[in-house]
């Protein structure tokens, strides 16, 4: 059982009603940080209302590849080999997630990932919210030097026994979590929950310019920038709502979106936007699904008075993309 590492002796008196009845505290491993590659193991600590552990689960998954770097999480193909598949534990992994909110440790990566995951099976994780135990950290003013898990565990006295393996990562997570949880309730916070949307349209497409390693593994960033030909447009200026997109308007996106974010970039593209990677004054527009998430585009959003629509509505307005005017 786990330890009370709290510097609270107890749970507060009074809890939030508004707070989650559950989560599951969840790691993965991959074979890489990138858009195609795929989960080879994952662990869930499933915990109730006020932190307290339940149940944990763990399993290897044969990623059908090369598994990446094994220096760092120590999974060799000959482990992975007689693995089950992802398709194989994708019902416990589910019953595993359904009806809590997903923590994790930069729970936007272990979210796509997983989010992907289940896409390539044909299915859906269960998952309604995430919490990310850093953008938490943020919110509690923890004294942290860093946003590693190793710093946010030593400031709780946890002890890390298998760095990158998921199940002690989990574990970690789910003993730094409690306490974390507990401040917040103590204080009344509101905790950083954003949505989790599933992937119904995705493509593994590998991208330009990548250079493997000897061993296959590309130690890429989650969402490396990918060089678009110029919008051969000017930029008419912002989107004003009710109205039509113009051909050159500067689009910025943020967040999860149900179409894959470079699928729904290339449409845009496509009809003649101007796709940008981060928000500005010049930006004409912001699509996100989740405009109270506090991310950097949204901030700037509200800051700069920028146009903002969700991700249903900006696929209503590329059907009908007033051309640039000629000349």
């Amino acid at each position: 059982m786990l330890d009370d590492l709290t510097t609270a002796a107890s749970s507060p008196a009074v809890w939030p009603a508004a707070y989650p009845q559950g989560y599951a505290v969840v790691d993965v491993e991959t074979t890489g940080l990138a858009r195609d590659d795929r989960i080879i193991s994952a662990a869930v600590y499933r915990l109730d209302a006020r932190g307290e552990v339940e149940d944990h689960w763990y399993t290897v998954v044969n990623p059908q590849r090369d598994p990446g770097p094994v220096w760092i999480h120590g999974l060799t193909s000959d482990v992975l080999e007689g693995a089950p598949l992802f398709q194989d534990i994708a019902a416990e992994f589910a019953a595993r997630l359904e009806g809590r909110v997903l923590v994790a440790h930069n729970a936007v990566f272990d979210w796509q990932m997983i989010a992907r995951e289940y896409a390539r099976a044909r299915g859906e994780a269960p998952v309604k919210q995430r919490l990310c135990t850093i953008a938490l950290s943020k919110e509690l003013k923890l004294p942290l030097p860093n946003h590693k898990l190793e710093s946010l565990a030593a400031h709780f006295g946890v002890v890390q026994e298998r760095a990158h393996h998921a199940l002690d990562d989990a574990r970690v997570l789910a003993e730094a979590f409690r306490p974390s949880l507990r401040a917040a309730a103590a204080s009344g916070l509101r905790l950083p929950l954003h949505e989790c949307l599933p992937l119904t349209e995705w493509t593994d497409r590998p991208r330009t310019g990548q250079q493997a390693s000897p061993g296959g593994y590309r130690p890429t960033g989650w969402r490396p920038s990918r060089k678009r030909p110029a919008c051969p447009y000017p930029n008419p200026g912002r989107y004003e709502p009710g109205g039509r997109l113009r051909q050159g308007m500067r689009v910025a996106f943020s967040g999860d979106t149900s179409v894959e974010r470079e699928l729904l970039e290339d449409r845009a593209t496509e009809a003649g936007l101007h796709v940008a990677g981060s928000l500005s004054r010049l930006t004409s527009l912001l699509v996100t699904n989740d405009p109270d998430s506090g991310t950097s585009k949204v901030v700037k959003a509200r800051q700069y008075g920028t146009p903002v629509v969700d991700e249903a509505a900006f696929g209503q307005l590329l059907g009908d993309v007033e051309a640039a005017p000629e000349g």
